[in-house]
C-alpha cells in the first residue's frame, strides 16, 4: 500500500498553504499513494496573534479544509489533513484539529489535540499553547484504505498511554503529524517515533513541518515512516521541501505481532507499593 508524506513550511498566508496542499494532493495521486499525510498546523503557522486572528475559522468556513476536501474528491485520494487551528473551543479558545478525508471529499474522522505544549526549553525558547489552545478529550480510531489509523498530534507523542489505547483498539498504523522544534526534534524525535512503532506493533506516519518559518520559528523536518519493527523506512531530511513516498506492507504487522506478542502481553497495572 502507497502513501505519500507532505514535509511542508506552512506560513502565515493560508490562501498560499491551501495552494501547496491542493497541489500536493494531486501530485500524491498522480503518484499512486492510497493516502496523503500532512503536517500539524498545514492551514497557518503564525504565532503572532493579532496577525492571525482574521485568519482563523470555525470548522463549516475554513477555506483550507474546504480545498482540501474538494482536492481529495477530484483526485479520488484520502488524506490525513494533520491538523488546523480553528475557532470553536470552550472559553472562546482555539482547537487544533485533524482531519481524515476520505475520497469522496467526506470528513471520516476529527481529532482535537490532546496534550498541550507548554514548556521552557534550555534555548530559552517558551511555548504556552494552552493559552490559546483547549485540548482534546478522547482518543480517536479510524478505518481507511490503508488500515485503522490512531490520530495524534505532535506532543502527543511523549505520552505512551495514548498509543497503548489505540493500538489496544485495533490500530495498525499511528499518525503523528507535527510541528516539532529544533532542539527538540534532534534530542527525542527519532527515538520516540520508533519506540511507538516498536511498543504499538504498527506503522507509525510522521509528517512535519521544516525550516526557517514567515512567522520566525523554527521547525526539525524528518518527516518519517517507521515499520512495525522499528525500521525508518523513510527519513525526508531537516531541509527538503515537498513530497516523500513509503510503501507498507501492511501484512507486516500481524507477522511482527504474532514473533513478538507484547499487546497481547499487556496487563494492566496497578500503583505502585511504595517502601520507605
Amino acid at each position: 500500500m502507497r502513501i505519500a508524506l507532505f514535509q511542508a513550511q506552512t506560513g502565515i498566508d493560508p490562501r498560499a498553504n491551501a495552494d501547496a496542499l491542493v497541489r500536493r494532493v494531486e501530485e500524491a495521486a498522480r503518484r499512486g499513494a492510497a493516502m496523503l499525510f500532512t503536517p500539524e498546523m498545514s492551514g497557518l503557522l503564525d504565532r503572532d496573534r493579532a496577525r492571525a486572528a482574521p485568519h482563523l475559522y470555525v470548522e463549516a468556513e475554513d477555506p483550507v479544509l474546504a480545498a482540501v476536501r474538494d482536492a481529495a474528491k477530484k483526485a479520488g485520494i484520502w488524506v490525513h489533513l494533520g491538523s488546523l487551528a480553528l475557532r470553536g473551543g470552550e472559553d472562546d479558545k482555539l482547537v487544533n484539529r485533524g482531519f481524515v478525508i476520505d475520497d469522496s471529499g467526506r470528513v471520516r474522522a476529527r481529532y482535537d489535540k490532546m496534550h498541550l505544549f507548554d514548556v521552557d526549553l534550555p534555548t530559552g525558547e517558551s511555548w504556552r499553547e494552552s493559552a490559546s489552545y483547549r485540548g482534546g478529550e478522547r482518543p480517536v480510531l479510524v478505518d481507511t484504505p490503508v488500515g485503522s489509523i490512531g490520530l495524534s498530534i505532535c506532543y502527543d507523542l511523549r505520552f505512551a498511554g495514548l498509543y497503548t489505547a489505540l493500538s489496544d483498539a485495533g490500530a495498525v498504523l499511528l499518525s503523528v503529524p507535527a510541528a516539532f522544534t529544533v532542539p527538540t526534534g534532534e534530542a527525542h524525535w527519532h527515538v520516540l517515533l520508533r519506540a511507538r512503532a516498536i511498543e504499538a506493533g504498527a506503522f507509525v506516519v510522521a509528517a512535519a513541518q521544516v525550516g526557517l518559518h514567515q512567522d520566525g520559528r523554527a521547525t526539525y523536518g524528518h518527516s518519517l515512516v517507521v515499520d512495525p519493527w522499528g525500521r525508518v523506512l523513510l527519513d525526508m531530511g531537516g531541509d527538503a521541501l515537498g513530497l516523500g513516498i513509503a510503501d507498507l506492507d501492511l501484512a507486516s504487522v500481524d507477522d511482527v505481532r504474532n514473533r513478538l506478542p507484547a499487546i497481547r502481553h499487556r496487563r494492566p497495572i496497578p500503583g505502585p507499593e511504595h517502601v520507605r
